[in-house]
């Protein structure tokens, strides 16, 4: 990526990159779909995004030097080695919730199934639905809200 920003260690659940280019300020990041996104943001929004990242990477260094090293005793270090295998009984009963849900939106209308799809396994927004399928705002929300209706029908039968 091109521009200038400090090499920073990042928390893994930080979904931006800022940078300086050619006087500007930049930011980046991967939208739902995976596609790089940038936008040129005032220096304000940079300077803040900057100070987050500060504020982030001091909690980071706090973390690694001192709270990690408390916990550094049996109890812990047994449930950090060990993964609690789910309930056989919780892992069916989650799997006919699955398969129950799969149904409900195979049944639904082809438009209200997809909006839905693009709105809660996409994470697309009900403007960037509407610019993609060349609606309003108001109908993908309407569809979308349908859809759950239906959906809770389907469960309570």
């Amino acid at each position: 990526m091109k521009g200038n920003h400090p090499k920073r260690r990042r928390d893994k659940y930080n979904p931006y990159q800022i940078y300086e280019m050619d006087g500007g300020f930049y930011i980046s990041f991967r939208d739902g779909q995976g596609i790089l996104q940038e936008f040129e943001i005032d220096e304000q929004l940079y300077r803040t995004f900057d100070a987050f990242e500060l504020e982030d990477l001091s909690w980071l260094n706090e973390l690694d030097r001192h709270l990690e090293h408390l916990e550094v005793y049996e109890p812990t270090l047994s449930r950090r080695a060990l993964h609690e295998p789910e309930d056989i009984e919780e892992t069916v009963i989650k799997k006919i919730r699955i398969d129950w849900l799969h149904k409900a939106i195979d049944k639904l209308p082809e438009i209200q199934k997809r909006r839905l799809i693009l709105y809660y396994f996409d994470c697309l927004t009900y403007e960037q639905i509407a610019r993609k399928e060349g609606c309003t705002k108001r109908a993908v929300k309407s569809s979308i809200d349908y859809a759950k209706e239906k959906i809770k029908k389907f469960f309570e039968n």
